[in-house]
């Protein structure tokens, strides 16, 4: 487990990702990230994942073409 701070810059709350963090997610300084929360509540950091990212983009179109129906199920 590595531990990190939350911090104020401006009017957001920060979490400075460490170099071992980034070496971690495969990631870099100007490189997306996806925050994704579990059932628990919990939050997992993921790099970003082309092919995930355009499934969920085509989920986005299929919500959106759907949006009524949906409600109605839900």
């Amino acid at each position: 487990m590595i531990e990190t701070k939350i911090r104020r810059v401006g009017n957001s709350a920060v979490m400075t990702l460490t170099t071992e963090m980034l070496a971690l997610l495969d990631a870099k300084e100007g490189d997306s990230l996806f925050v994704v929360r579990g059932d628990n509540g919990d939050l997992r950091i993921m790099a970003r994942d082309q092919s995930l990212a355009e499934i969920l983009e085509a989920a986005e179109i299929v919500m959106d073409e759907n949006r009524e129906a949906l409600q109605k199920l839900a």
